[in-house]
């Protein structure tokens, strides 16, 4: 699938004295678009499953709710790089979080209406905002140095705390603002979501200037930026011919489906050893901390000792988290250390592994690969999600953190025979940095080495940056 990309706007040259400040005000609206974001998910899903429950009738059908959520997630997640690919990361996140509002409005409808089905049209539509908080992170790497990629994409990262920690808590002032008015008080957390993610439109649609995807690519050599080399078809070539790629990609994807699975299954596991609804609700709170909390922590580990180092790690908490919560039993106190280990191995799987990737493929491949990682994390855990309840139905909530562990060996393999790229995880090959050639402001090609791989940029200027 080829879409060709927009125009060149008129230059407006960007030196190399002017990128950090740049860097540090995109990333600002990264974090502020990602706040709103995280809370607009969180408040709306944190009732999903009970509105279901209420629109359909029935409880075996209430978990559809969330599962369509994460297909919405998937399924756009190809289309929105697509879009990206062409027209840079604003268009992309600004016209995600409008099909989230969208979602959620008709989600609202549905149930006003106690149509099922138009439900889960609704909550497949309310996951393009989720697709726009993982498409964030990416964004803050556009810009990034190449060793501070993870620190970058850690700190947006980091944002999602906020609104995942409030969103819960405001979704019962949210259903009871709604009453009154014939909406179905489980439906005004949707009422609130689809508010809050038209403002995080508005606020990536007048503050994410100039766009860092298409800033990124004409700070790229010239010879960097064919059309051809942006394709989706790109991108996806790039991802198979990198065995880095394709072990970020299988890193993200097993730690997001290791995680998903167990922690859906966590909560019916603490009823059944009768934990109280509190808490369930503060062993998942704690859970949540370890998930975001410290991906800045995950971001500076991968930065300073690699990649392949951060997701070794990963692997290992895990495990770790895998035999603390399938082995604990009625002993609550192990089950919320087991769910909070768990966050963070899955916060170091998604640093380490969304830095690699960035890392190992081309500029103008990027936004495709990172569309197909997003894929392929979300249609695996939404596939481990719904296994996840047969698994404990048929077997118990122990086996399924044993299958969970299981999963992790052929991640573990993979890593090991991997070739490391160097102490950042910067893979020379990708044409990322070692050495580039760019135009100075002297309209000759300059070369800079700091003896790292990384370029020095003393004096570098960037003359075609889009203007916005």
């Amino acid at each position: 699938m080829v879409i060709s990309p927009s125009p060149s706007s008129s230059p407006s040259p960007v030196t190399v004295e002017q990128l950090p400040a740049l860097r540090r005000r995109i990333t600002a609206v990264l974090i502020a678009s990602q706040i709103l974001g995280g809370l607009g998910v969180a408040v709306g899903i944190a009732l999903a499953a009970v509105l279901a429950k209420e629109v359909s009738g029935t409880e075996s059908l209430s978990g559809l709710a969330p599962t369509a959520t994460v297909a919405g997630t998937a399924l756009l997640s190809v289309p929105l790089a697509a879009l990206m690919t062409a027209r840079g990361r604003r268009p992309g996140l600004v016209l995600a979080y409008l099909i989230g509002a969208l979602g959620a409005t008709v989600v609202v409808v549905a149930a006003a209406v106690e149509n099922f089905p138009l439900l889960l049209v609704g909550m497949a539509g309310f996951g393009a905002a989720s697709s726009a908080n993982l498409q964030a992170r990416f964004a803050a790497a556009d810009l990034a140095e190449p060793g501070a990629r993870a620190r970058a994409i850690s700190n947006v990262v980091w944002a999602t705390t906020i609104g995942a920690v409030l969103g819960p808590n405001i979704a019962a002032p949210a259903g009871r603002s709604v009453s009154g008015i014939g909406i179905p008080k489980e439906a005004g957390p949707f009422v609130w979501a689809a508010g809050i993610f038209l403002i995080s439109a508005v606020v990536v649609a007048l503050l994410l200037r100039p766009d860092p995807l298409l800033t990124a690519r004409a700070l790229e050599p010239a010879d960097d930026q064919s059309a051809a080399g942006r394709s989706l078809r790109a991108g996806f070539a790039a991802v198979a011919a990198s065995p880095q790629a394709r072990l970020a990609l299988v890193t993200v994807a097993i730690a997001h489906t290791a995680m998903v699975s167990i922690m859906s299954m966590t909560p019916v596991d603490l009823g059944h050893h009768g934990a109280s609804i509190d808490l369930i609700g503060l062993v998942i709170s704690g859970h949540i901390a370890g998930m975001y909390a410290f991906s800045p922590v995950m971001g500076r580990l991968a930065d300073r000792i690699g990649r392949l180092a951060v997701i070794a790690l990963s692997v290992s908490l895990l495990a770790c988290a895998a035999l603390l919560s399938g082995t604990a039993g009625s002993n609550h106190g192990q089950t919320a250390a087991g769910l909070f280990v768990l966050g963070l191995g899955w916060s170091a799987g998604l640093v380490a592994g969304s830095a690699l990737l960035t890392d190992s493929v081309p500029q103008p491949a990027r936004a495709a690969a990172q569309g197909l990682s997003d894929l392929t994390m979300n249609t695996a855990a939404g596939v481990g999600g719904a296994l996840a309840g047969l698994i404990v139905a048929r077997a118990s909530y122990g086996w399924l953190n044993l299958i969970a562990a299981l999963l992790l060996l052929p991640l573990a393999t993979f890593a090991l025979f991997t070739r490391g790229p160097g102490r950042t995880g910067v893979e020379t090959a990708a044409g990322v940095e070692a050495g580039t050639e760019v135009g100075a402001g002297d309209g000759t090609g300059a070369r800079a080495e700091d003896g790292t791989g990384t370029r020095a940029g003393a004096g570098i200027v960037a003359e075609d940056v889009p203007k916005d």
